[in-house]
């Protein structure tokens, strides 16, 4: 049988990942989770870890929405009203109010005129790119963009792909002197935040950089950040990178599975272009939406972001991001030092990474190992990310853990 050589072939590879360290193994599952209790936070159990409780320092939900008792009541109360799922695509009957509800409420988050969601921010990136990616549009993006992005750019055959180093703008402005004359219209790709590293896009330098070359293009320069790790848990009011730098981009892609604490993607920009994306993007219009009940708990949690409980909450965030940086720091641990939750301790070396990784979950700690090619030989590195369920027992828990192995 076919299947046969096929299983021959594919066990070759596995264990070509496994012998050099590049796979990611037996994925943990999570059987219960604990209620906070005194001066410490939520915690975790595993199947097969028996008794052993888990805080959770590899969790994208940043403001620890997933559990509040209000948004769970949100969805609940929707899921009673239209089912637990939307039964079709949206063109057809698959829209509900609460879809609408929650594009409007995004795109006014935001300060744009519309808003679009997917059924995750992986496909919003590949949604959108992909059919504004024409055989005359020139894409320029960063070297270390997220995975979305690069496979987006990989399905689209523009006229030309660009990559400039990472965050460097004159980089940026060479590349962008290269691409005049190869297309109409020219489209400029970047993180908000890195997801890897915890860093930022100087949204302000390059919304700067792109307008110089703007009328250079027939149908000028069209800024893209997916700020996936940014709204929600980064500036001030939770709006993200834009926020934190006083830029904006023309298309904006959001989460809202991380911060959010929900699921599902979104992309924010004109009227115009969301018209078009919902006629054009295969994504949106072959694939069943988010739950109402998931548009309802996020609606929910957007009520609570914008409030003064949502402000405090974010202010807690930051405060625990910088302890857990500054605690890493005087252990001599080497970090990217940043204001968002994603805090990297930088390894440097695959099985000193595994070794470091295991330690810490024998010891209740999760935290996420990085290895090539997730990021770039010589990047390997654990990455912890900071929510605002984390107490400052729970940050100098896990700081005492790495202090012990650092001592060892």
């Amino acid at each position: 049988m076919a299947l046969e050589r096929l299983n021959a072939a594919l066990n070759k590879n596995l264990e070509d990942l496994r012998t050099t360290g590049r796979d990611k193994g037996a994925e943990l599952v999570i059987c219960e989770v604990l209620e906070a209790k005194g001066e410490f936070g939520p915690r975790y159990k595993l199947v097969g870890y028996k008794e052993q409780e888990f805080i959770k320092m590899n969790a994208n939900s940043y403001l620890g929405m997933s559990m509040n008792p209000e948004v769970i009541q949100a969805e609940e109360e929707a899921a009673q009203k239209f089912g637990v799922g939307p039964g079709a695509v949206r063109f057809i009957s698959g829209t509900h109010t609460p879809h609408i509800e929650l594009e409007e409420k995004l795109a006014k988050f935001h300060g744009r005129e519309a808003g679009m969601i997917f059924s995750s921010a992986y496909v919003t990136s590949l949604g959108v790119i992909y059919p504004l990616t024409t055989k005359e549009t020139v894409v320029v993006s960063d070297e270390l963009n997220h995975n979305c992005i690069i496979q987006a750019m990989r399905l689209t055959r523009p006229a030309g792909k660009l990559i400039y180093k990472h965050n460097d703008m004159k980089d940026l402005e060479a590349k962008m002197n290269e691409a005049v004359g190869k297309g109409k219209r020219c489209i400029v790709i970047t993180d908000g935040i890195f997801s890897m590293r915890g860093d930022f896009a100087p949204l302000k330098e390059l919304t700067e950089t792109c307008a110089k070359f703007n009328d250079k293009f027939e149908e000028g320069v069209i800024t893209i950040a997916d700020d996936s790790h940014g709204v929600g848990a980064f500036g001030e009011t939770g709006r993200g990178t834009e926020e934190y730098t006083g830029a904006k981009v023309d298309i904006l892609i959001g989460t809202l599975g991380k911060a959010f604490g929900v699921n599902g993607g979104y992309v924010v920009a004109s009227k115009t272009v969301l018209d078009y994306l919902r006629e054009t993007a295969p994504m949106y219009i072959y694939s069943n939406p988010i739950t109402c009940s998931e548009a309802a708990a996020t609606l929910k949690v957007l009520d609570m972001v914008e409030s003064d409980w949502g402000v405090k909450r974010l202010a807690h965030l930051a405060a625990m991001t910088k302890k857990f940086e500054d605690g890493l720091t005087s252990l001599g641990f080497e970090t990217i030092e940043g204001p968002h939750p994603v805090v990297p301790l930088m390894v440097r070396d695959t099985a000193e990474t595994t070794k470091l990784v295991k330690y810490l979950t024998e010891n209740g700690v999760l935290g996420t190992g990085l290895n090539f090619p997730v990021v770039p030989k010589g990047d390997e590195e654990i990455r912890f990310q900071v929510n605002a369920d984390h107490t400052e027992s729970d940050i100098n828990k896990v700081l005492g853990i790495l202090k012990q192995y650092k001592e060892a």
